[in-house]
C-alpha cells in the first residue's frame, strides 16, 4: 500500500482518516478539513495510507504548532495514529521515518510530540515513541510529557510554556478549552453544552482559534481539555453519557 499527502490540491476529494465515522453523517470532516486547509500555508503535513482507515501522521513546524511549547527549531507531531487491522504492518515506522526525514531536509534539529507516562486516549503511545528514540524533554502536572528526538548533541531541549506549569486555571466551574484540530470536538462540544444547559449548569467554553492563543493556553493539550473548579479533569473527548457520569460524581446532578 502507498502513502499520500493530503494538501490544498486534493483535500476536497481525499478522506481524512481521523474523521472516519462508523455511522453515516456522524463525522465532522468539514470542520477538520477547514482547519487543515488554513494550516497548509504554515507547513503542516497530513500524510496517510492510501486506504480507508485510521493510518496517518500530522505534523507542523513547532514554531507554528497549536500547543504551548518552546521548540522553535523542531518539527512537532500533532497527531499520529495507526489503528485496527493496520497495526503490526510497519506503517507507523514508515510514517514516522517520513516525518523525521522531512524535518531533517528542512533543517530542523529534531522532532517533538506531547504524550504521557502511560498510554491514554488521544495521545500517542509513549512506549512506542521511547522505543523509537524519543526522550523526555519536559513534564508538567496532569501527566503531560513533551518528548523529543534530537538530531544532534547540540540540539536545544524543548520545554512547555510557562502558561501550563501549574496544571490549573483560575476560572472556577466547568471550563472547556478546545480547537477544531480534532474533528470530534465539532460534534461533542455542542453535546456537552446542551447537557450542561439541561441540568441548569454553566459550561464556560473557550474555542482556541489561532496558533498564538494556543501557544499561551493554560493546557498542554489544546485540542480538548475539561477543567472543574480550576482542576484538570480530562483531555479525552467526552460523550454525553460520560459527561453525565462525571457530573453525578461531583454531585452536580
Amino acid at each position: 500500500m502507498n502513502f499520500i499527502n493530503v494538501d490544498e490540491h486534493n483535500i476536497k476529494d481525499e478522506h481524512v482518516c481521523c474523521a472516519i465515522s462508523d455511522k453515516k453523517g456522524e463525522n465532522c470532516v468539514g470542520s477538520k478539513k477547514a482547519w487543515l486547509s488554513e494550516r497548509f500555508k504554515d507547513g503542516l503535513v497530513f500524510r496517510k495510507l492510501d486506504a480507508r482507515g485510521k493510518v496517518f501522521i500530522e505534523y507542523i513546524p513547532a514554531k507554528k504548532a497549536w500547543y504551548p511549547i518552546c521548540a522553535d527549531d523542531y518539527m512537532h507531531i500533532n497527531c499520529f495514529w495507526v489503528s485496527g487491522q493496520f497495526k503490526g504492518q510497519g506503517f507507523a515506522n514508515r510514517l514516522l521515518e517520513y516525518c523525521i526525514e522531512d524535518a531533517k531536509q528542512q533543517g530542523k534539529c529534531g522532532v517533538t510530540i506531547i504524550s504521557s507516562k502511560k498510554k491514554r486516549g488521544y495521545l500517542s503511545d509513549p512506549d512506542y515513541m521511547k522505543y523509537k528514540g524519543f526522550q523526555v524533554a519536559d513534564e508538567v502536572p496532569n501527566d503531560f510529557i513533551l518528548y523529543y528526538l534530537p538530531f544532534h548533541d547540540e540540539a536545544p531541549i524543548p520545554t512547555f510554556a510557562d502558561s501550563v506549569k501549574t496544571g490549573e486555571i483560575e476560572e472556577m466551574g466547568l471550563v472547556l478549552y478546545y480547537t477544531r484540530q480534532c474533528p470530534h470536538t465539532d460534534k461533542y462540544v455542542p453535546v456537552l453544552k446542551e447537557c450542561a444547559i439541561k441540568h441548569g449548569l454553566n459550561l464556560s467554553v473557550h474555542e482556541i482559534t489561532t496558533a498564538l492563543e494556543a501557544q499561551s493556553a493554560p493546557t498542554p493539550f489544546t485540542t480538548y481539555t475539561l477543567f472543574y473548579n480550576g482542576k484538570f479533569i480530562t483531555n479525552e473527548i467526552m460523550s454525553e453519557k460520560r459527561f453525565e457520569k462525571f457530573l453525578a460524581a461531583q454531585g452536580l446532578v
